[in-house]
């Protein structure tokens, strides 16, 4: 029940944009990996570039970050043009997912690295070390070399030697994709924790939605070197602007229809929406998460209800914390319809393979994309 209160600190935040980047072009001979790019960021903000690889998310962060210079297109960091400013000159710590660190230097070394090269006084670099090897939780690691660690205690050294020298912008290329699941998990609670404590603006690379929606302010959705959707996790997986962030992030059952009236005609039944600016008879998708397919007990007497559908279990997977459901209904044809029940649920109404069951796909919930294109 956090999401109201980020989406107000950030909002407060955008008053001041720390991160400019205006129309972003990069080509690498006739292949265009950017177009077109215009985004800007917040000081304190998390912010997550999301999308499959070759969407263009990597290209863009080494673009800030002065690596891989845009075609044209300008950035702008804390008020100054860096556009053109080689990766030395620029104000930014980096993490990448090889965790770079120096094989033949100790931890501590690692660490002091990047303070060394700036000729502070060996006190402060020692006492800094120190503060940072306690900050990340290994102060008793400082003495090893990186071949002495595990893969999650490299990448916290590997961020310590980011953020020493106390950058004003923090990169991360994907710095969690080479560990195992559990220490992913467990890692990326200690980022957020981190970044919330130091407050540095931060850009996170990754491909992983779970990842992104767990530890982002916001989310850029990026698709062939474009954004298509810019906004909260809650923004992004509940209003995807586009049918592409709506199958990218989270699943969706997709079912080719018309518009008509404010409803889509599925069948013989019809299905109200919450979804306007459609042509009347336009060719749209309608798509429904599994997660918001309801079901009810048995049939309805009468007049069949609005949003409701009847449906045969075909097939169910248990899952740990819910079943995933595989339906049929007459009104979808050969479409088939996935969804996923709660344990509860499948208790209560006692569901089994061939029984058969009303669901209701509530009228907020049923989305409406055009069809055509990449969004359809």
């Amino acid at each position: 029940m956090t999401e109201p209160k980020a989406e107000a600190q950030v909002t407060a935040a955008a008053e001041e944009p720390y991160l400019e980047i205006e129309g972003l072009w990069k080509a690498f001979g006739d292949f265009l990996a950017l177009r077109d790019v215009s985004l800007t960021i917040a000081q304190g903000e998390f912010i997550c570039f999301l999308g499959p690889s070759g969407c263009g998310k990597t290209t863009l962060l080494r673009a800030i970050a002065g690596l891989d210079p845009q075609t044209r297109g300008s950035i702008r960091q804390g008020g100054r043009d860096i556009s053109d400013l080689p990766a030395s000159q620029r104000d930014y710590g980096i993490v990448f997912q090889s965790y770079a660190l120096f094989p033949n230097l100790t931890v501590e070394r690692n660490i002091a690295f990047g303070l060394e090269n700036t000729r502070r006084p060996r006190a402060e670099i020692t006492a800094r070390v120190q503060e940072l090897l306690q900050l990340v939780g290994l102060p008793e690691q400082a003495k090893k070399y990186p071949a002495q660690l595990s893969g999650g205690q490299q990448q916290r050294i590997a961020l310590a030697r980011a953020i020493a020298i106390k950058p004003g912008l923090l990169l991360l290329d994907e710095p969690l994709s080479a560990l195992d699941a559990k220490v992913r998990v467990h890692l990326r609670h200690e980022i957020k924790e981190l970044q919330r404590k130091l407050g540095v603006t931060t850009i996170m690379v990754t491909h992983d939605q779970e990842e992104a929606l767990s530890m982002a302010d916001r989310i850029v959705v990026m698709n062939h070197g474009r954004i298509e959707q810019i906004g909260t996790p809650t923004e992004i997986y509940r209003d995807p602007a586009t049918l592409f962030v709506a199958d990218f992030i989270g699943e969706t059952n997709r079912v080719a229809t018309t518009f008509s009236g404010g409803s889509v005609r599925v069948g013989d039944t019809t299905l109200a929406t919450q979804a306007t600016g459609f042509a009347e008879g336009a060719a749209v998708t309608m798509a429904v998460r599994p997660e918001d397919v309801l079901p009810h007990a048995g049939g309805h007497a009468g007049a069949p209800l609005p949003n409701h559908l009847a449906v045969r279990i075909e097939a169910m997977e248990f899952l740990g914390s819910y079943w995933r459901t595989h339906l049929s209904s007459p009104a979808l044809g050969a479409t088939p319809l996935v969804a996923n029940f709660s344990m509860n649920a499948v208790r209560r109404l006692d569901l089994s393979v061939g029984a058969g069951l009303t669901v209701e796909l509530p009228a907020e919930r049923v989305l409406v994309f055009a069809r055509g294109g990449d969004n359809g």
